[in-house]
């Protein structure tokens, strides 16, 4: 090769090698939005229904999970996936509502809504890879999501057995574990997350300001969710978790 050859594929080599580090390291640094760690918007989300809408890699996964569980005579259904802000804010501010009128305090009313439900912007199913699943082939209680309905005599238990065994093969975990020194939100056998993409959302996430952005969206209650406050959330029911989604 001719030098005045070499050094024109030399220069195009390093240059396309520095435009390739320069998207990378972009794309790295704003693989998710604002927009998208909150539930606001999502580019990713595919489906069309509250129990089908998910991020495409957890949809994908998740149909090859349930075929496998199929073939075992488990139907695995959706009761939740995706959850939108306002979604999640309407559930918060019910119960919020709901419990003050009762008489509690707002201090205390926040405490139990957050026994098992999350506060608008924090919660993991606004990602899309969050799922609460149970058996359409078993008796369908009148309230599915309790724990007991998992285990011993419960009808999901053939489920639970199945999950514990084969979920982490295609890339679920469950979130909230019975292990009794886990604090934050209760049990929840029926809650797992795709951890290929719930992983590093979670990294991008732990650093927002998460009271500025709670506060700036006024949701009901927020003027109670002093630095002390916020700062407890985070470290008991944010991340408090399964540790294999860390």
């Amino acid at each position: 090769m001719k030098r005045s050859a070499f050094l024109k594929t030399s220069f195009y080599s390093i240059l396309g090698l520095s435009v390739l580090s320069h998207f990378s390291f972009s794309a790295l640094q704003e693989k998710f939005s604002l927009s998208q760690l909150i539930g606001k918007g999502n580019p990713d989300i595919v489906g069309d229904s509250y129990t089908t809408k998910m991020h495409m890699e957890t949809a994908a996964a998740f149909q090859k999970m349930k075929a496998a569980a199929a073939k075992e005579n488990i139907d695995i259904e959706l009761v939740s996936s995706y959850r939108s802000f306002q979604r999640q804010k309407e559930i918060f501010e019910g119960k919020y509502q709901r419990f003050t009128g009762q008489g509690l305090s707002p201090e205390t009313a926040i405490e139990k809504i957050i026994e098992y439900s999350t506060i608008p912007g924090t919660s993991r199913h606004h990602w899309g890879t969050d799922i609460d699943i149970i058996d359409r082939n078993a008796p369908r209680p009148s309230s599915v999501l309790q724990p007991q309905h998992f285990h011993g005599e419960g009808p999901f238990c053939k489920l639970k057995e199945w999950l514990d065994k084969h979920s982490e093969s295609f890339g679920f975990y469950e979130v909230y574990t019975d292990d009794p020194n886990r604090k934050g939100f209760k049990y929840e056998p029926w809650h797992f997350s795709y951890a290929p993409v719930s992983i590093p959302m979670l990294k991008e996430y732990r650093n927002l300001d998460i009271k500025a952005i709670l506060q700036k969206e006024k949701i009901k209650g927020s003027e109670y969710f002093t630095d002390e406050f916020i700062s407890k959330y985070i470290s008991e029911n944010l991340l408090d978790i399964n540790p294999k989604l860390l």
